[in-house]
């Protein structure tokens, strides 16, 4: 599908590698002016050349500074039509004797308070221009039990749970919700793991360019609160059950 994003202004955070460099690329061929945002400065300087944008160094578990990133797309671009809020980290620790407080607060910082920062940051610019769209990148362990890393399980089920809530609240401003959940793909998070996904599970890796392809999807289309499972060969909203709600009369014996 083409897409045609000519004088949008799209920021990209985690965008000095994986799904974060894919869709910054995506977003540039499609007419797009980016800014890659990272603390990869090196890296992410890189992109910014590749796909002719800006580059900003941020750590976006700040609030002052996911500020400061949307300050700078309005001053070197005008305003913000577009967010991918991307940047995240495995936890590689769990809860118990292995439980590290330090790392625990730091994942949490970039995976959630990274999106609800930048959300909060970039509302006011989608406002100014009278829409937006804001795409978060949650995990398929944002939709199911993922036992070997049950603190990136949590904070993506809450990133999910974030686009599921603010996708209706935001519509009526003309400003649109949605995450992207993907398996496996191209990014620095599965290296430890490849060959463990690969060789013992027999899972294929996704190029990160097939993910970006969905983000540009929820980019391009009319959807909110929606969260996108991306598996190999696979891409579609998840069907969330409703909750179930109180019986009339108790079970029978």
């Amino acid at each position: 599908m083409a897409f045609d994003f000519e004088d949008k202004v799209a920021i990209v955070t985690g965008g000095a590698s994986g799904l974060g460099r894919a869709t910054s690329l995506a977003l540039a061929e499609a007419g797009a002016r980016v800014l890659v945002v990272d603390i990869d400065e090196v890296a992410g300087s890189q992109v910014a050349d590749k796909v002719d944008g800006e580059f900003f160094a941020a750590d976006i578990a700040d609030l002052d500074q996911n500020r400061a990133m949307v300050a700078a797309a309005e001053e070197r671009f005008g305003g913000v039509d577009l967010a991918y809020l991307n940047a995240g980290l495995a936890s590689l620790c769990g809860i118990g004797e292995d439980f590290d407080p330090d790392r625990y607060r730091l994942v949490m910082g970039v995976n959630l308070d990274g999106v609800v920062f930048g959300t909060h940051a970039v509302l006011p610019a989608m406002a100014r221009r009278g829409a937006g769209s804001i795409v978060a990148t949650a995990s398929l362990a944002g939709l199911t039990a993922t036992p070997f890393d049950p603190l990136y399980c949590a904070n993506k089920h809450a990133v999910v749970g974030l686009a599921r809530s603010l996708g209706p609240a935001l519509e009526p401003q003309g400003i649109r919700f949605n995450a992207v959940c993907p398996g496996f793909a191209e990014t620095k998070i599965i290296e430890p793991f490849r060959d463990t996904i690969e060789q013992v599970f027999g899972v294929p890796i996704m190029p990160a360019a097939d993910v970006a392809s969905v983000v540009m999807t929820l980019f391009g289309g009319e959807m909110t609160g929606e969260a996108w499972f991306v598996q190999p060969g696979r891409a579609a909203p998840f069907g969330f059950r409703h909750v179930p709600g109180p019986r009339l009369e108790p079970d029978p014996a």
